[in-house]
């Protein structure tokens, strides 16, 4: 994917800060050193993301899995949750996520990956049926209903890469479906729209709450999970509808010009009363809310569609932050949720999918520019925002693969 030269600097560095996160006794020594999401089976923050890491470079052949072990053996410590509360990024399920992809390699690791799947499947039938109750009472969702992180979005996301085919993967999807379906709304609002802030929170800023269109906490994630089902194969009446539905609702909200697309994270309502969207309010080209998810999100879509101008105007928007110096200087950070790792990774993902040599051009002058920022950061061991997710992502453009089970899906990049 790129150059040799380049590659083997990322792997280098790579090499280095997987050494500095090896052992869980030093590099994550327990407890709740970041606050609440360095649990240890959380996926953004705690051991279950770390173990990630390391479960990566052992199926390419690049780590040990003695030193994967570790870390998932780390994860595991203590009582897993199954609560309501749990979800892809936190839980039984985030456990079982980290747990396929060593299984996948591992046949060892199946019993633990069974009775979390067990738990993970319960979770999600609960999680369905109090969703499809709400709509039948005619209310909007919460954010935590279907976003990414917390909701449905996430949880499909895992079942469509566990088991695409299962009677389970086909009722989140059909969820997903029946969440963009229109319901009557005066102010036109589409039924994805929520009560709550993007802080998930009522707050007096957002009076009538807001429609959220990042990867994270928004619209984006079940678009790319929509797309990522019926490109896999996945047939549930009404999938192709409803991704056009969503493109539809964004397309009314991107801005710019055909050079250089972009996407307000989140909209007000008084923003859709005055049907305008300031340019300050371009969000940096993140992975939570900027173009690096929602480029993805839309090309995905336009490949699921057969729609070649969507996935040539994604791959446009994606080009123009990679070629904007100003854009990228929104984004010292190094991880993959607000930082660079997240834009080189996307970018990645779409050179890959289209074999776009634009993008691919791009790529090595980005890994430089975060091998330098990441030699230059004190460790901060996170998988979202930390040295663990930045390996990974150089990692890939060093390795020029990520291996299905992906890496990338708790990201809803593939």
């Amino acid at each position: 994917m790129i150059t040799t030269a380049p590659a083997l600097t990322a792997l280098e560095t790579v090499d280095r800060l997987a050494a500095a996160l090896a052992d869980p006794s030093t590099a994550w020594p327990g407890g709740r050193p970041y606050g609440g999401r360095s649990w240890p089976q959380s996926l953004a923050g705690g051991a279950s993301g770390i173990a990630l890491l390391h479960i990566e470079r052992a199926r390419t052949g690049h780590g040990d899995w003695s030193t994967a072990h570790a870390w998932l053996k780390a994860a595991v410590h203590g009582e897993v949750s199954a609560a309501a509360n749990a979800n892809l990024y936190f839980g039984a399920p985030a456990l079982a996520y980290v747990m396929h992809r060593a299984a996948s390699t591992s046949s060892g690791y199946l019993p633990v990956l069974a009775c979390l799947d067990t738990a993970t499947l319960t979770l999600t039938r609960n999680r369905l049926a109090a969703a499809h109750q709400r709509i039948t009472r005619g209310e909007r969702p919460s954010m935590e209903e279907f976003d990414l992180i917390r909701g449905l979005s996430g949880l499909g996301a895992y079942h469509l890469s566990r088991h695409p085919h299962h009677e389970i993967t086909s009722d989140v999807i059909a969820y997903l479906v029946r969440l963009t379906e229109p319901i009557p709304d005066p102010a036109g609002l589409p039924p994805w729209w929520t009560d709550v802030a993007p802080s998930g929170v009522l707050h007096p800023d957002y009076p009538e709450g807001h429609g959220n269109i990042g990867l994270a906490h928004g619209i984006g994630s079940t678009l790319a999970v929509l797309s990522q089902a019926l490109l896999g194969g996945l047939t549930v009446p009404g999938t192709a509808d409803a991704i056009a539905r969503i493109c539809s609702w964004t397309d009314q909200w991107r801005q710019g010009d055909e050079t250089a697309p972009w996407w307000p994270g989140h909209l007000s309502i008084q923003q859709v009363t005055d049907n305008q969207v300031h340019s300050a309010l371009r969000p940096r080209p993140s992975w939570c809310y900027g173009v690096s998810g929602t480029a993805r999100a839309h090309q995905l879509a336009g490949l699921a569609l057969g729609d070649p101008a969507r996935v040539a105007m994604a791959e446009t928007a994606i080009l123009s932050a990679l070629q904007d110096p100003l854009q990228l200087d929104t984004l010292p950070e190094t991880g993959l949720c607000h930082g660079m790792a997240g834009l080189l990774h996307a970018a990645w993902r779409m050179a890959t999918e289209t074999d776009n040599p634009e993008i691919t051009a791009q790529l090595p002058r980005l890994t430089d520019r975060l091998i330098t920022a990441v030699e230059q950061s004190d460790l901060n061991p996170e998988l979202l925002d930390g040295q663990a997710g930045a390996a990974l992502a150089l990692h890939t453009v060093g390795t020029g693969r990520a291996p299905a089970p992906h890496w990338d899906t708790f990201l809803a990049l593939a």
